[in-house]
């Protein structure tokens, strides 16, 4: 907020939400020129993190999905409390914040993308249940996948009922596979913990955002594990695409447009749709 002062009375003019601080080159910048962008900043290119409406939004024409198995719900099983209170709280404060039932959304063509704004976009017992659906509707309908992740891993709070959904997802894109249909991924900032270790690093094609953070553990447990420094950049998604973890690096204004030639390349090969 700002004030104005001149031969009239001082006006009041309100400044706040019309800039915006870059993670990356530390500049504040237009919010405008931001949205303009894509969503990325107009100085270095550092694409900011977006909700899972915008990226759908991004990548898919208007009105061209619709949304499968919204009904899901995570429940609390194991009665999880810590020192930031009830997870049953915690859920409902995410559904309020986010208006999504969990950190992903599935929608036929098929694709499935993470909110990480619902509690950092991890993964427990809705979220492998909706991805293995998704995967079990691509291999019934022939239809290629994407998934678009943005997490910090497995649900604490679930405890081992989160981690068995790395094994859950993996072993449906075993299935997928053996069905030769095309599965692609898009690692968006940041991939990590039991995502990464699991349905994020078995795509057909791996594609990912600039500067994307992606890994299992984090580099400070990394560094204070093996008492080395780490290489510049690690971790980071130019990183991975340079050791070959990662097929190809993509700016935001060019995915729309790569994944359409993806789709269509590997389209003129796929079999007919099962009845």
């Amino acid at each position: 907020m700002a004030w104005l002062f001149g031969k009239d009375k001082p006006r009041r003019v309100v400044t706040e939400g019309l800039w915006i601080k870059c993670d990356a080159c530390r500049e504040t910048v237009y919010r405008a020129d931001v949205e303009k962008n894509a969503k990325t900043c107009p100085r270095c290119g550092n694409p900011f993190r977006l909700s899972a409406r915008e990226r759908l939004e991004l990548l898919l024409d208007p009105a061209s999905f619709e949304e499968r198995d919204a009904g899901l719900r995570s429940q609390d099983p194991l009665g999880f409390k810590d020192n930031r209170g009830r997870y049953a709280d915690r859920l409902k404060v995410s559904r309020e914040k986010t208006g999504r039932e969990d950190a992903i959304a599935g929608y036929p063509v098929l694709v499935c993308v993470f909110e990480f704004a619902f509690m950092g976009g991890s993964m427990a017992s809705v979220v492998g249940e909706k991805i293995t659906r998704a995967i079990e509707l691509a291999a019934r309908k022939r239809t290629p996948l994407l998934i678009v992740t943005c997490s910090g891993g497995a649900r604490m709070q679930e405890g081992v009922l989160s981690l068995m959904q790395m094994a859950k997802t993996s072993a449906a894109l075993g299935r997928l596979g053996e069905e030769r249909v095309p599965y692609f991924v898009l690692l968006a900032d940041p991939t990590t913990g039991g995502v990464t270790a699991s349905f994020a690093m078995l795509g057909d094609v791996i594609l990912a955002e600039p500067r994307a953070l992606i890994g299992f553990a984090g580099p400070r447990v990394i560094q204070e594990t093996i008492r080395q420094p780490l290489p510049e950049g690690f971790q980071r998604a130019e990183f991975l695409l340079e050791h070959g973890m990662v097929d190809l690096v993509v700016e935001r204004k060019d995915l729309r447009e790569t994944l359409r030639r993806l789709l269509a390349f590997f389209a003129e090969t796929s079999e007919p749709a099962l009845p």
